[in-house]
């Protein structure tokens, strides 16, 4: 065998040591906070009850929204609502899973991890309604700061790509990194802990933050920073054009009122 095999080997049987050693101590430090959440039930309980309320107030927006047929006239507002609706559905069906406290063992319970306990789909979701709120301000932006471009080049088949966009963005994120993080240790589910290497963890959080706060939150002060700009200027020149015309109509009355008064006529 080379040096450089012997090597990779060596590598190799120490990342699975440490990969084993830190597993054991996350695996007893989270089966004590697992546990301890467990007994918690008035916690988990609220969060079932406020993920509720929120299902239960976007289901009725989106209700509203579809009975006053305003969901393809604001189609990116009622796709927000969707990946809300979704987000708050799938958490309370998690929070729920977790009440039952069930141990989790052979492929039931490894699916039960992968679909319920491990968060994937509402984060899918969670990161799609993010992806949709900078679509929605890139919207806004057009229409107000590029008016006469968005009505001539903004079409319906842009803002239906970017709905698409949202929710294969979230999905894409949330499941490629939970099916290789996810695990099934002592019969409990731990999600974002099993990564290949220090590195790619690093890479991916660095990548994570760029994407998801520094993107997002630029687009958000950006856009609604030139559409606060644009309307302030069109407030001025209203009330620029209504001085104006108040002192325009302020000067055809004072001209009526002196062309209405009577003429006095010299006496012979």
């Amino acid at each position: 065998m080379s040096t450089r095999q012997h090597s990779a080997v060596d590598d190799q049987t120490e990342l699975m040591t440490t990969t084993s050693v830190e597993v054991a101590h996350q695996t007893t430090g989270s089966s004590m906070t697992s546990s301890l959440s467990r007994g918690d039930l008035y916690f988990e309980c609220a969060i079932v009850v406020i993920t509720f309320v929120g299902l239960v107030a976007n289901g009725l927006v989106l209700y509203a929204m579809i009975a006053a047929k305003q969901h393809n006239k604001h189609a990116l507002i009622f796709n927000q609502n969707v990946l809300d609706f979704v987000s708050c559905f799938f958490l309370a069906t998690m929070f729920t899973v977790k009440l039952c406290n069930i141990y989790l063992s052979g492929t039931s319970g490894y699916w039960l991890c992968m679909l319920f306990l491990n968060d994937g789909f509402s984060w899918a979701a969670f990161l799609g309604s993010l992806i949709n709120l900078a679509a929605i301000t890139i919207e806004r932006y057009l229409k107000i700061v590029h008016a006469a471009w968005a009505q001539h080049k903004l079409r319906d088949w842009m803002i239906y790509s970017a709905m698409a966009f949202a929710w294969i963005g979230g999905i894409a994120t949330s499941g490629g990194v939970m099916i290789h993080t996810t695990r099934v240790v002592d019969g409990y589910c731990y999600a974002l802990i099993f990564w290949k290497s220090q590195a790619a963890r690093t890479a991916f959080g660095i990548w994570y933050f760029m994407s998801f706060y520094v993107v997002i939150l630029l687009i958000f002060v950006v856009g609604y920073g030139r559409i606060l700009m644009v309307i302030r200027r069109q407030a001025s020149i209203m009330a620029g054009h209504a001085a104006a015309t108040s002192t325009s109509a302020q000067s055809t009355q004072m001209q009526v009122k002196i062309n209405q008064r009577p003429v006095n006529s010299d006496a012979g």
